[in-house]
């Protein structure tokens, strides 16, 4: 009957990190604007080569500003509101993302619409200005483009960016065009959610459904799923994600550790 391939974008598809990591930076700058003051190139510098470490913690792209500000305070402490920075290292980042985040947020009263608003503003303004430095800012990982490009299976990215930058991307780097009602991004929902609406469409009855994700806490996420027993899952182990979650991933049975060498192969 033929398969269905549910791709995350970032980390899976595309490495955006470069591109999210300084719209981040710029971001940071309007929003925080006292304490970027004197950041200098240097040290905007060392604050995107950091972010490369710390983006497998990123699930939607907003949490950069916060990384960036954090990365900021752990760095500069004279400039830190609250005592969060204090003593945190970059792998404490890795390991405790997921509480250190709500706990940031409330101590520097951020809000996580505006955020997401703000990061949309900042990247649409670079695209604007200067569209071809923003995408070449973003890299698709070797091979990708043409196993979309001559995918014999039914495609759809799930992501939590926000669609019309993941649009952008693929025309503009990869030359592809992946209608808009295949597209889910950010808005649309979570990402368990988009699963169970794609297995329920008539025109996928009988197909053989895949998830190809680099998040592992969102394979898991869908593993809780009864609903979603059908689908088969991988962690892309070229995306953002650390030694320690591939190692965890190898100890559930339903998640398939995939190589990008076999990821453009399935597609074909």
């Amino acid at each position: 009957m033929g398969d269905l391939y549910a791709l995350d974008f970032d980390g899976v598809l595309c490495d955006s990190c470069g591109e999210s990591s300084v719209s981040a930076v710029k971001a940071a700058k309007v929003r925080w604007p006292e304490l970027f003051a004197t950041v200098d190139s240097s040290l905007e510098d060392w604050i995107v080569d950091q972010m490369h470490i710390v983006r497998p913690v990123v699930e939607t792209g907003y949490e950069n500003l916060l990384l960036v500000r954090l990365l900021l305070e752990m760095r500069i402490p004279s400039i830190r509101k609250s005592s969060v920075a204090e003593g945190l290292t970059i792998e404490g980042i890795l390991d405790n993302w997921f509480n250190i985040k709500p706990v940031i947020m409330e101590a520097w009263s951020e809000n996580r619409d505006e955020l997401v608003d703000l990061f949309g503003k900042v990247r649409d303004e670079w695209m604007e200005k200067d569209l071809a430095t923003w995408v070449g800012a973003n890299r698709f990982y070797p091979g990708v483009p043409d196993a979309l490009k001559f995918a014999s299976s039914q495609l759809y990215i799930v992501t939590t960016k926000q669609g019309r930058f993941a649009d952008a991307l693929l025309r503009e780097l990869a030359g592809i065009t992946i209608p808009p009602e295949r597209i889910y991004g950010l808005g649309t929902g979570p990402k368990v959610e988009v699963l169970k609406k794609l297995q329920k469409q008539p025109e996928h009855q009988g197909l053989t459904l895949h998830f190809v994700e680099d998040r592992l806490a969102t394979l898991k996420n869908v593993i809780k799923e009864p609903e979603l027993d059908g689908w088969n899952l991988y962690l892309g182990d070229w995306g953002y994600n650390t030694q320690k979650e591939r190692d965890e991933a190898a100890t559930y049975s339903r998640i398939h550790l995939l190589q990008l060498s076999d990821f453009s192969k399935k597609l074909k």
